[in-house]
């Protein structure tokens, strides 16, 4: 049997409630969980939670992430700065499946304001059940990496 692999979550303030259920919502499926913070609703900035996320991830073979903020886009900004982590932001099952399948996803990224449970158990689940497919779509993460070798600290 498959070992399944360690879920690093982590949120802002308003990912916090989404991140709460996504955590009970592993558990009950068995997996793994590093928690990373935010441990409240207190106000933080998501940008050092992306951080936390992406080296935690990054540390690990067996690793994934999921993030959280308000509405997931400035979540996703930040983690995707960090080289060789995959953040996709999705809103649905599909956006889920492919963001595993064709983008080999290592962190799913969501939005916690608002968000509803129904939805985000679908995402979820689909996310951990897809596995990246390869072949054409192996070509294009090769890409993606070669640009981010080629101009990281290049740029200023």
């Amino acid at each position: 049997m498959k070992r399944k692999p360690v879920i690093v979550v982590g949120c802002d303030h308003a990912g916090f409630g989404v991140k709460q259920y996504i955590k009970a919502l592993l558990e009950e499926m068995g997996y793994p969980i590093e928690d990373v913070g935010t441990h409240s609703r207190k106000n933080v900035d998501y940008p050092d939670y992306a951080e936390r996320v992406a080296l935690a991830v990054k540390k690990g073979k067996q690793k994934r992430g999921i993030l959280a903020c308000g509405t997931g886009i400035g979540a996703a900004i930040a983690i995707n700065k960090f080289p060789g982590i995959y953040a996709a932001l999705v809103h649905d099952g599909r956006d889920a499946r492919l963001s595993r399948q064709h983008n080999n996803a290592n962190v799913l990224v969501l939005g916690g304001r608002p968000y509803r449970k129904k939805n985000v158990a679908n995402m979820l689940r689909t996310w951990l059940r897809y596995d990246f497919e390869g072949g054409r779509h192996r070509r294009r993460i090769n890409k993606i990496a070669h640009i981010e070798k080629k101009y990281h600290n290049k740029i200023r």
